[in-house]
């Protein structure tokens, strides 16, 4: 009543419909305790409710290149469950693609003890631009991949309705609401595993652009001292294969090289810089064009990075006069489904009366 000015017995309509609906529960109302029996109650006596958690779920996806993973949420946004699975090639059939997805998305629901019929949405990202309408933009090869009909696909099967978006962009929701950015309106979430990818949010708002592009990380090609979209893993693979290797053997990677360089290995530490210079550039070369309150690195990059922020930090100035405070996520490779999941249930809030939940 506080909160939205209506009257008590408007108040407990809009309740009573709600349960009438399946939306949420009536509690008990707590016993008075000694001090207070037998006193007088005033005015009509109070009456408790709760969301039902478990009224229906929402699932979240996260769909790359060789693996997708589903999530299963509670309304609360209490991840019930995951599963993943793996694509035996990137350019699989559509049919085959959407098959993988779909057994994930069973064996979550499995997992978490809930039937496809009490899913209310589904967020899903993919690493392919997606506009406002949630067409896949196919104008290279590798994000024709991802354009196989994965909305009309699940909403065959099982009827869910499914929001395809940007595997950055949500990363960027997903970071607002739960990693290190709550709150924060102008935010850049930079992916930066393999290749980078950012998801942008201005004044609270994702940024699509008129097919989706926004966000996408090829005019790197044309920044002085970066020359390529290519992600902190990658780079970190790279250089240390072309140093001949780890110092003491083994396979190049990234994971060896923030090792190496954290137990004192000087080629390692060099490798090190030349990412922190590398991404301070990137760093400033988005808050010159969007000037964003905070970027964060995330991906399953995102535990290492947290060695190159001294560096990224240090060197933005010499790049940029606005700077942005840079973090990394704290959210690891879950950032996406974390993202999907939010985006799932703000289609759920915002539709809540025209949905049926289930019996």
């Amino acid at each position: 009543m506080a909160e939205t000015g209506l009257t008590r017995a408007s108040v407990i309509a809009v309740c009573e419909d709600l349960l009438r609906r399946g939306w949420i529960r009536e509690l008990d109302v707590p016993r008075k305790d000694a001090r207070t029996a037998g006193t007088a109650q005033k005015g009509r006596p109070a009456r408790r409710f709760e969301l039902k958690a478990r009224a229906g779920v929402v699932l979240g996806l996260d769909i790359g290149a060789a693996t997708t993973t589903a999530a299963v949420a509670d309304l609360r946004g209490t991840v019930l469950a995951r599963a993943s699975g793996s694509f035996r090639a990137a350019d699989i059939p559509a049919e085959e693609r959407i098959s993988v997805v779909d057994r994930a998305c069973r064996q979550a629901l499995n997992d978490a003890g809930e039937s496809p019929g009490k899913v209310l949405a589904v967020g899903a990202g993919i690493a392919a631009p997606v506009d406002r309408a949630g067409n896949v933009l196919a104008a290279q090869h590798f994000w024709s991949l991802f354009d196989v009909g994965l909305r009309s696909a699940l909403l065959d099967l099982h009827g869910w309705p499914v929001l395809l978006e940007n595997d950055a962009n949500l990363a960027a929701l997903g970071e607002r609401w739960r990693g290190s950015g709550p709150g924060v309106d102008d935010l850049v979430v930079l992916l930066a595993g393999e290749r980078l990818g950012a998801g942008v949010l201005e004044s609270g708002r994702l940024l699509h652009g008129r097919g989706g592009g926004a966000g996408e990380m090829g005019f790197l090609a044309m920044v002085e001292g970066v020359g390529s979209s290519d992600g902190i893993a990658s780079l970190a693979r790279q250089w240390q294969a072309a140093d001949g290797g780890p110092s003491s053997g083994g396979t190049p990677g990234a994971r060896r090289v923030f090792a190496d360089a954290a137990a004192g290995d000087e080629a390692a530490v060099a490798i090190l810089a030349r990412l922190s210079d590398r991404m301070a550039r990137v760093v400033a070369a988005i808050a010159s064009l969007l000037n964003p309150e905070q970027v964060v690195i995330g991906g399953a990059v995102a535990d290492s990075a947290a060695a190159l922020l001294p560096g990224i930090t240090a060197a933005l100035p010499r790049f940029t006069a606005t700077p942005p405070r840079v973090t990394v996520s704290p959210l690891g490779d879950a950032i996406v489904t974390v993202g999907a999941i939010r985006h799932a249930l703000d289609f759920v809030e915002a539709n809540a009366l025209e949905l049926e939940l289930a019996r």
